[in-house]
């Protein structure tokens, strides 16, 4: 690895332990995808020889044991960072470019792949509010290290129980991400901040916390990435009109949200002017409560008008970038420079390398304030 970064991987099945050295030397690529939707995954390539550890440590444990765990951790100037805490889906052998050498390809998800096994519909959930039942459900999975993270939502879901009684329908994952979907909310595992730890977190994109150090470009010595690419899309800019029944009349009232949305703070001065409205007729059937939520997660979908891509050096930048988290831009101009919200990091990891592509949002331009953390 480069000077000042080094990785450590564990393995096992529940419980982990650093793996050998032998399986160490023979890794060649690292590779580990951070989303803010859907789940996060990773990707590790080993060579193998007829005689390698690796036989037996993976591919024949694999048959044993119904899912193999890995934690991937990077340190960078001292300060490890667990890029993932997941379990291997597929072991794929390839020939090597040398005779009598093969290359083992290892490809798994983030921990929330352990949700989504079992079929759980029909489990009855009576006047319990979305947080409850998701906090009933990440309680099964605190054997992995897995601690429950969830943000209530601002408005109160609960449907009484003569009415109707809330069923799970499909995995707990499924569930999850259903109930997520419905409040205007993600949720994702987020491995960390110690090996062995995860967060299970269930709310509105994190818009606040510590910013990380300054994503710079046109900068001249002070540019810390390699390529930065912005852009600003208004054409998907919608008000969504629920449709609230009137429980005397049964008539559809419409209601259209404003651009005000209490799930997120606005990150810049100049929002995307709404170009179009979109009715959702099937709010009608729902409880009013129900109705907004599904609005908002509507709304949720186009705000962020404002996207970024780009890749950087790890060791140039000087730490790690992580996703789900706040990052500030300097030299991209007036109208896209400014605070954003990392929603997508890709880490790759070869001898002598270590680079991050990642994907930035936010729903407005013209930075709020003149200055970034750097």
């Amino acid at each position: 690895m480069l000077k000042g970064i080094s990785l450590t991987l564990y393995s096992g099945a529940v419980t982990t332990s650093p793996v050998a050295r032998e399986v160490i030397d023979a890794l060649t690529s690292v590779e580990v995808t951070s989303n803010t939707e859907g789940p996060s995954g990773f990707q590790l390539t080993f060579t193998l020889s007829q005689r390698s550890p690796l036989h037996r440590d993976f591919v024949i444990k694999a048959g044993t044991i119904p899912l193999m765990r890995m934690i991937i951790v990077a340190t960078v100037q001292g300060t490890p960072e667990v890029l993932m805490d997941g379990v291997i889906t597929n072991h794929q052998v390839s020939p090597g470019s040398q005779p009598g050498e093969w290359m083992l390809t290892m490809t798994g998800e983030d921990l929330s792949k352990l949700m989504d096994l079992i079929d759980m519909s029909g489990v009855p959930y009576p006047a319990m509010p979305a947080n409850v039942r998701v906090a009933a459900i990440l309680g099964k999975y605190a054997l992995f290290g897995i601690l429950p993270a969830i943000v209530p939502s601002p408005f109160l879901d609960v449907v009484w129980p003569t009415l109707m009684i809330p069923a799970q329908d499909g995995t707990d994952l499924t569930y999850l991400q259903l109930l997520a979907k419905r409040t205007g909310y993600v949720f994702y595992v987020d491995p960390g901040p110690k090996p062995g730890l995860s967060t299970a977190y269930w709310g509105p994109p994190i818009q606040w916390g510590t910013e990380q150090p300054a994503l710079n470009y046109d900068l001249g010595t002070h540019r810390n990435v390699d390529s930065l690419d912005i852009g600003f899309n208004t054409a998907d800019a919608t008000m969504p009109v629920v449709y609230i029944q009137n429980q005397l009349t049964k008539f559809p009232i419409p209601v259209p949200l404003p651009k005000v949305n209490p799930l997120r703070k606005p990150m810049g001065l100049v929002p995307p002017a709404i170009t179009k409205f979109t009715p959702m007729n099937d709010t009608a059937k729902l409880p009013a409560v129900n109705a907004l939520l599904h609005g908002l997660a509507e709304a949720a979908k186009s705000a962020d008008a404002v996207s970024g891509s780009g890749t950087l050096d790890v060791a140039r930048y000087g730490r790690i970038l992580k996703a789900r988290k706040l990052v500030g831009v300097r030299g991209a101009g007036t109208a896209f420079d400014g605070l954003y919200f990392v929603k997508s990091v890709t880490s790759t990891m070869k001898r002598g390398e270590f680079k991050q592509s990642f994907q930035l949002s936010r729903n407005a331009l013209v930075p709020l304030t003149n200055t970034v953390a750097v």
